[in-house]
């Protein structure tokens, strides 16, 4: 039997998922790579942590680093430089790991820097020039304008596709 009480309950639920959606519409982390900068929907990071020991992993795709562990949870990790064909960098004190929720599975993005959560409205978004629509153009959302600057936003869901994903999934399963 469902009371009122349950059902007002569970109707209180949805309107706080959804306003919870709502508050993070917009809301982009700020990072950088290779002297540019970058946003992903907030609504995706699950956490900001320092870059650690990454083992390696046999057979994965090059900007595939490996896997960390965090707090027993085996992450895969990507370095963004890599997987976007830029000049590798050692590793530094300012180098973070993004965790992000790719697919219902946590992945691990290697950043130069993380800047800041930044609010960029709908109208300051654009669709990324023609002139980009290559085979890296595939990861850009679109272009944010912040003042002056601008920030390329990647699209989370377009980092890794069909086998590529499937390994992920795999290893975060195991």
């Amino acid at each position: 039997m469902v009371t009122k009480k349950t059902s007002e309950r569970e109707h209180l639920d949805d309107d706080w998922d959804e306003d919870e959606e709502d508050s993070m519409k917009g809301r982009y982390l700020a990072f950088r790579v290779h002297e540019e900068d970058y946003g992903i929907e907030i609504q995706y990071v699950t956490e900001i942590v320092g870059i650690q020991k990454i083992a390696a992993v046999p057979e994965m795709p090059d900007f595939i680093k490996g896997v960390i562990n965090l707090r027993g949870q085996v992450i895969p990790v990507m370095d963004i430089r890599t997987r976007f064909r830029m000049p590798p960098q050692e590793y530094n004190e300012r180098t973070c790991v993004i965790v992000v929720n790719y697919d219902e599975h946590p992945i691990g993005l290697v950043v130069d820097s993380v800047n800041e959560v930044t609010s960029i409205s709908e109208e300051n978004v654009c669709e990324p020039p023609r002139v980009a629509y290559n085979e890296s153009a595939r990861y850009i959302k679109g272009i944010g304008k912040v003042g002056d600057e601008v920030r390329i936003i990647l699209d989370v869901s377009k980092l890794l596709y069909g086998a590529e994903a499937e390994a992920l999934a795999q290893m975060t399963a195991a």
